[in-house]
């Protein structure tokens, strides 16, 4: 597969600096099919209302799309709201959004063991 990583950025800003297709490829494998879209606060609060019942803009929804591809949506305003509450920068914060959505795509729900390897990966691409 030529292209397995698409980002679409749907905002005014500039998406932070995060190697995202190595981080794919690390968790996802290489031929997994995975589109990163920066997405704006009311298209968060539309997805987040219609898949998850909750009316409110969230920072990161993952959807599976079938066993080998799936989408990625991050909110980049609600994202830099939330960072200093998880001590970190907005780039450190995107990137471990990232890792969690790709993990959600590999079929982990929260658990001490999703946690185990979040903090796996951002060590590794730290």
């Amino acid at each position: 597969m030529q292209n397995s990583f698409s980002l679409k950025n749907m905002t005014k800003g500039t998406p932070p600096r995060v190697p995202f297709v190595a981080i794919k490829d690390k968790i996802l494998g290489k031929n997994y099919d995975l589109s990163l879209v920066f997405a704006t606060k009311a298209l968060s609060k539309k997805l987040n209302n219609a898949h998850r019942g909750k009316n409110y803009p969230t920072n990161i929804l993952s959807f599976p799309l079938d066993k080998m591809s799936g989408e990625i949506f991050i909110e980049p305003i609600q994202t830099r709201l939330d960072a200093p509450n998880f001590d970190m920068s907005y780039t450190q914060f995107s990137k471990f959004l990232f890792i969690h959505g790709c993990l959600h795509l590999k079929g982990m729900q929260h658990s001490s063991t999703m946690e185990r390897a979040e903090k796996k990966f951002l060590k590794l691409f730290s």
